[in-house]
């Protein structure tokens, strides 16, 4: 069986996945790495899909609607409202934008309607502004919400992306074959790579592979995207980031050591400040998500956002965590009284003592805030010396020497948070306090 190019290749292995041509264009693609230098740190920014879906008709909702006004105004309140100077830079574009047909060189285009300036013009006023601009495009033949996909145009649609001036690319898996995918998205980052634009390269891969039992090779996805959707889509309710949650805590030995400077697991966006969460829950995603090393992509209408949910995305303290140059993911380390208790290793380091952030998520809904005591022993914290425990939030000290068996007490309230960290003193630290 020969093949004269590589999407030809992919139409015949999506139906014959063992043949021998499959065999030998994944020993070919196997050498090919994204290398593009990004995403050193977890990306930040803002993207349309949680909060304004596929909401395509502007007579009816002329503010809300998937148009080039909703994502400038969006671009504008990212400068005027200091999501960009907190570190927020992409402003990204999901599915629903093009046109249901490409033109008449099989080119990608966008609603002549709703986006009538063009992406291009749409991607320069984002840059005008000191911000990045960020795209949607789909693997397979189909996006999710119907427009045309990719899979007959990766090299294509690589190009047109750059000369649109596109800075970061999400690409779906709908309306694909999913044992297809892993060289198919490698693929497509070969063909970024060649545009010579940098280009942050989200894949979507294992969100198509995991929830069918299929373990996604974490080890390629490292080399050929910045940042992977792991599991399923994040709704506007709180049970869908517990259910999450608990996805990446009971895959996390498998997962997090593939996750790092250049590539990052991807639990979905922040629903910060939208209709479902809680003020304290709210909390809560945005520290887990700090340690994490998760993407920080909010999804939320900056135009209309309380000032109490703007302040915990604009949180400093919070976002130092998440953008740690460690780049190490935390993990689920103790449940104890239906409280989870994750940590991550970040700065400083003192006296070869790593510092630790740690997250606590209540599951309990007995209506007060609760007590909970542990030890940083219990958390695997063992300077002798002792440690400062600081609640972020709170933007206070907690304990200012805390010895690895000494009972550390927090209160949390009902499915809320804290985020803490704890720096390790060395005996000199001690002598001053």
């Amino acid at each position: 069986m020969f093949c004269s190019n590589n999407i030809c290749c992919l139409r015949m292995i999506s139906t014959t996945y063992f043949t021998a041509s499959f065999i030998l264009l994944a020993t070919v693609l196997q050498t090919q790495a994204l290398n593009n230098g990004l995403a050193l740190t977890p990306p930040m920014g803002w993207m349309h899909w949680q909060r304004f879906r596929c909401v395509v008709d502007c007579t009816a909702y002329p503010d809300d609607c998937v148009s080039e006004k909703l994502f400038r105004d969006m671009a504008d309140r990212m400068v005027a409202d200091g999501y960009k100077d907190a570190g927020y830079e992409y402003v990204i574009i999901d599915d629903c934008w093009a046109s249901k047909e490409r033109t008449t060189h099989n080119k990608l285009q966008p609603d002549p309607e709703r986006f009538p300036s063009g992406i291009k013009a749409l991607s320069d006023y984002v840059h005008e502004k000191g911000l990045k601009f960020g795209i949607y495009a789909d693997y397979g033949t189909q996006t999710c919400a119907g427009y045309p996909g990719s899979i007959e145009y990766l090299e294509s649609d690589a190009q047109t992306f750059a000369d649109w001036g596109v800075d970061y690319l999400k690409l779906d898996g709908c309306h694909s074959e999913v044992l297809t995918m892993e060289i198919g998205y490698g693929l497509m980052g070969r063909y970024l790579n060649e545009t010579g634009r940098p280009i942050v390269y989200s894949c979507s891969w294992p969100a198509y592979q995991e929830p069918i039992g299929i373990q996604a090779n974490y080890a390629r996805l490292a080399e050929v995207c910045n940042l992977w959707r792991n599991w399923d889509d994040i709704d506007d309710a709180w049970v869908n980031v517990t259910s999450i949650l608990k996805w990446f805590s009971d895959n996390q030995d498998r997962i997090a050591n593939y996750s790092g400077p250049g590539h990052w697991n991807d639990p979905d966006m922040l629903i910060i400040g939208n209709y479902g969460l809680s003020y304290e829950q709210a909390k809560a995603q945005m520290a887990i998500w700090a340690i994490m090393a998760a993407p920080l992509i909010m999804s939320v209408d900056l135009r209309t956002i309380e000032p109490k949910f703007r302040d915990i995305l604009l949180n400093k303290d919070v976002i130092k965590i998440n953008q740690d140059p460690k780049g190490i993911q935390g993990k689920l380390v103790l449940t104890k009284d239906k409280i989870d208790i994750w940590t991550k290793p970040i700065n400083p380091v003192i006296d070869n003592q790593t510092s630790i952030a740690i997250g606590l998520l209540s599951h309990r809904v007995d209506g007060y805030p609760y007590r909970l005591n542990f030890t940083l022993s219990d958390l695997n914290l063992d300077n002798k010396s002792g440690y400062i425990i600081k609640d972020i939030y709170e933007n206070s000290t907690v304990v200012e020497i805390a010895k690895p068996d000494n009972t550390v007490f927090i209160k949390i309230k009902p499915s809320g948070g804290v985020l803490l960290t704890a720096t390790p003193l060395n005996p000199v630290n001690v002598q001053k306090v």
